[in-house]
């Protein structure tokens, strides 16, 4: 069971193998991401975590569907992959120049091969990316984190779920991050 904590920084994770680029925070193996193929075996890992990292890989875009695909290969068949980035709206996301991509739930879905193919059946404009690489992650959970004061505000009844959804869409430093679960759909080899 080979769990992977990819582009650790300083935050190691028990119970992972902690990966990451830099040499100075110490991983326990020092991998870049962004160069393809990963050094793992073909469904050799259980579990991935990217905790405040994959925003910061695949600048380009043929890069970052190259890192799904690596990430696809190396999962076992149901492996999970859990992912934690800064909202697009956020100051954390906006003030750090080494964010190079948004990561969202709906990004991630254009890798889900049953909605390719109702979109696909449908005529959708969403860009069909599980069928163009070969993956088929299903996104299982995610959560948006509210900031403060709005998670204040929200418990203690003076906003409305609904005004959080509209501020959400309308201004910055509402919602904090992005925490999503993915599962790798595949046959077992």
């Amino acid at each position: 069971m080979i769990r992977l904590n990819m582009g650790c920084g300083h935050n190691r994770l028990p119970g992972f193998v902690n990966i990451d680029s830099a040499p100075e925070c110490s991983p326990d193996q020092v991998v870049d991401l962004d160069v393809t193929p990963w050094p793992w075996k073909t469904g050799s890992v259980t579990e991935v975590a990217f905790i405040h990292s994959l925003e910061h890989m695949g600048r380009e875009t043929h890069v970052f569907l190259a890192i799904m695909q690596e990430l696809y290969r190396i999962l076992e068949p149901g492996g999970r992959v859990t992912i934690h980035v800064p909202h697009p709206r956020h100051d954390h996301f906006l003030n750090d120049p080494t964010h190079v991509r948004v990561i969202t739930p709906d990004l991630l879905t254009l890798f889900d091969r049953e909605q390719n193919d109702l979109w696909q059946a449908t005529g959708a404009a969403n860009s069909p990316l599980a069928h163009y690489t070969g993956v088929d992650f299903k996104l299982i959970f995610y959560q948006s984190v509210l900031s403060e004061p709005y998670i204040s505000q929200f418990k203690a009844g003076e906003i409305t779920e609904q005004q959080l959804a509209a501020w959400a869409l309308e201004r910055n430093n509402v919602m904090s991050e992005y925490r999503i679960q993915l599962e790798a759909r595949k046959a077992a080899s």
